[in-house]
């Protein structure tokens, strides 16, 4: 057999996904260079990995039984790279971060100069909602969690990062139409999502005798509201460049802003491998800098 490594990744990311325009989208590959490889994988075998019926993609229970195997094959060689590494006196291994949607806005300006310090350093980043976040710190999959509110049935390790603020917002020339009460649909977060929450609690007992709109993300919620489909709470780390370029504007309202904290999370119990520890050694070391050098605009709001 003569399967690579990148066949094995693109297959288990079709698995995961049951898509191959999905798996595609993760990637970040064409849908014909996933078909491609896809179909090279499966002339090694004589037996199906997938069947499509319709536009269904289904696995097989051997492609299942040859899954399983290709993520022990690829965690296999990824302990022999940082092996080498070691021998090499260089840090390496794997990170795996799972975080709240809007800790994209945060995570990267926490992380870039650390990996460029220890290139030998892997990392894996899921963006999700808060519920999957929890879900994948409990089931221990991951290192750590970014989230901005912590969780009650988790004991974990928490080591605070920045603050998060939450503003009413609105299409900047829809300002005094939001400000009037009843005039724009409020626009949420999904379940599961901490702003929705926050947003809630805020509207709970407040008269609100408009249509609500929910969306998927915060970058939705974002462009809709920029649409002038109504307002939202939202996340000041995440509408940065909006209020500058005035598509944005913060309706200022009684109670507002909402301000919780972004910390980084890990489970009491997880035995932190060496390059987890070095990066919250970095941490400790570097992030009252970085807040200093990449978050001090929001001192303003």
């Amino acid at each position: 057999m003569h399967y690579t490594l990148h066949q094995l990744r693109i297959f288990i990311e079709v698995v995961d996904c049951k898509s191959i325009t999905k798996a595609s989208q993760q990637l970040h590959l064409t849908q014909p260079a996933v078909s491609i490889q896809i179909k090279k994988l499966q002339e090694q075998f004589e037996i199906p990995l997938i069947e499509v019926v319709g536009k269904q993609l289904y696995v097989t229970d051997f492609g299942f039984e040859v899954a399983n195997y290709a993520r022990k094959i690829l965690e296999y060689s990824d302990q022999l790279k940082y092996k080498t590494q070691s021998f090499r006196n260089e840090l390496g291994g794997k990170i795996k971060f799972s975080i709240a949607s809007t800790g994209k806005y945060v995570l990267p300006f926490f992380l870039a100069k650390f990996l460029e310090k220890h290139p030998g350093i892997d990392t894996s980043i899921d963006v999700t909602n808060k519920l999957n976040v929890i879900r994948d710190l409990e089931e221990n999959k991951v290192d750590f969690a970014l989230v901005s509110t912590l969780p009650k049935k988790l004991e974990v390790n928490a080591f605070p990062l920045i603050e998060n603020k939450l503003f009413l917002v609105c299409k900047t020339d829809m300002l005094s139409k939001a400000k009037a009460k009843d005039k724009l649909p409020l626009i949420y977060r999904e379940n599961g999502s901490a702003t929705r929450n926050a947003m809630i609690d805020y509207f709970k007992g407040k008269p609100q005798n408009v249509k609500s709109i929910q969306l998927t993300s915060n970058e939705a919620v974002k462009q809709a509201v920029i649409s002038g489909m109504g307002k939202s709470i939202m996340p000041l780390i995440g509408i940065k460049h909006e209020l500058k370029s005035g598509d944005l504007s913060i309706v200022k309202v009684r109670g507002l802003p909402i301000t919780t904290q972004w910390n980084l999370i890990y489970l009491k119990e997880k035995m932190l491998s060496p390059a987890a520890r070095a990066y919250l050694s970095f941490l400790a070391l570097n992030t009252e800098k970085i807040i200093e050098e990449s978050f001090k605009w929001i001192k303003n709001y």
